[in-house]
């Protein structure tokens, strides 16, 4: 059996190795020496940035909370007749920086202004979260319902059907109070049949209230359409 031995190790090609080797060494240590500092510095920087993030982040949380706590206390207050001490505390919870806070404080302002009995400052107040376009649509949506429902006899029938034309649709959350509107928008504008369907429709939606459904199924009767069939039996 042969063995095979290993050929000597060129001495030169070491030597070559080894120098390069403590030229990268020396550059690195150069390196580090120049630069160090700056690294540590960027190092230190960016676990501040974090750190900061982080603390931001929990203030946001914090007053977010806070925030809640105290529109449930508006809530209490409002259901409590204290309605002059919910005014005070209304507007602070208006310019929250929690998107829901603010829209259910604001839509509550308008509920408290007509109240009262400010039509028209309700009016601008629902009119101007409708067209908040930095609010999610839920909340546009419900102002814009209110809205329409304020100004019903101001406007022009086929103004109130275009405004809730997405929202009068079946399976829409909204769908019982803008098909409501839009139904008797229609029976403004002469068009019973038109209308006795949306109603139809409305009773037939197991989505919108039980309310609403019922009240659906007697208008439907009236304009000819027999809808009892769409609510349950103990509802008939």
């Amino acid at each position: 059996m042969r063995t095979e031995l290993a050929l000597p190790t060129d001495p030169a090609e070491s030597f070559v190795r080894e120098v390069d080797e403590n030229l990268r060494r020396d550059q690195a240590q150069d390196f580090l020496k120049k630069n160090g500092p700056w690294i540590v510095g960027a190092v230190l920087l960016f676990l501040a940035a974090v750190a900061g993030y982080l603390y931001w982040q929990d203030r946001q949380l914090k007053a977010s909370e806070a925030d809640t706590e105290k529109l449930n206390e508006v809530m209490v207050e409002i259901g409590g007749g204290q309605i002059a001490t919910a005014e005070k505390d209304l507007p602070a919870l208006q310019g929250s920086k929690s998107e829901g806070i603010s829209a259910a404080a604001r839509l509550t302002h308008a509920a408290l202004l007509l109240d009262k009995s400010d039509r028209k400052a309700a009016m601008d107040e629902y009119r101007a979260v409708a067209n908040d376009k930095d609010l999610a649509q839920p909340y546009r949506d419900m102002a814009m319902i209110r809205l329409t429902a304020l100004e019903f006899d101001q406007i022009k029938p086929e103004d109130v059907i275009s405004r809730l034309e997405t929202l009068a649709k079946p399976g829409n959350p909204w769908f019982g109070s803008a098909g409501e509107l839009t139904a008797m928008a229609m029976l403004k504008q002469g068009k019973k049949s038109e209308a006795g369907r949306m109603f139809a429709a409305m009773a037939a939606d197991k989505q919108v209230p039980i309310t609403i459904r019922s009240r659906a199924v007697q208008i439907a009767g009236t304009l000819g359409v027999d809808a009892t069939a769409s609510l349950p039996a103990a509802a008939r």
